[in-house]
């Protein structure tokens, strides 16, 4: 498993990993965090999400398994917003093999800590994450592997969401409301 930009996969390390698949199964984790990039400038991600595509394209075209990363939480998204990021993801074709959804965690010492800081903005609460975890699990097909539904950041430098740091609690809320569902 190799986890890594969609701007780092020139073809020459995209046909090694082609070669490396054939031995052993490659999986390569890609971190999109969202399709808007209006959130993707907000947090510097540094592609757009045509660089995204084509790394996905030319992946799949090797045969290559693909995950990928999702934060719900991100600044001035709406609810709406990261479900259409998991709708764009469920309708991809080839389809998506696996997905990692996280949700944001203000770390200490990070820039989003910095700017969250000079300018709150609202955290999701265990219900929203519960609800967007629940809502998403339903969009997304039935052969895309859940790789993770939940994060933990170390609580030493956790600044919000406060709740997140009560992972036995959160991994609860999740299985109830997953079986309720």
């Amino acid at each position: 498993s190799i986890g890594t930009r969609p701007d780092c996969l020139p073809d020459e390390i995209l046909d090694m990993l082609s070669d490396l698949n054939r031995v052993k199964p490659v999986w390569v984790e890609l971190g999109l965090q969202t399709i808007h990039e209006r959130t993707a400038h907000t947090f510097h991600r540094g592609y757009t999400l045509p660089v995204f595509e084509d790394a996905y394209r030319r992946l799949k075209e090797r045969e290559i398994t693909v995950i990928v990363h999702v934060i719900f939480g991100l600044p001035g998204e709406t609810r709406e917003d990261m479900l259409e990021t998991v709708a764009w993801l469920a309708g991809l074709s080839p389809r998506l093999d696996g997905i990692k959804l996280q949700l944001l965690h203000i770390l200490e010492g990070t820039q989003m800590a910095e700017q969250y800081k000079r300018d709150p903005f609202p955290l999701l609460t265990l219900e929203e994450y519960t609800d967007l975890i629940v809502t998403s699990l339903k969009m997304l097909p039935p052969e895309t592997v859940i790789h993770r539904m939940t994060g933990d950041g170390p609580k030493s430098k956790l600044i919000g969401p406060m709740w997140s740091a009560d992972k036995k609690r959160v991994l609860n809320t999740l299985t109830k409301a997953i079986r309720e569902a």
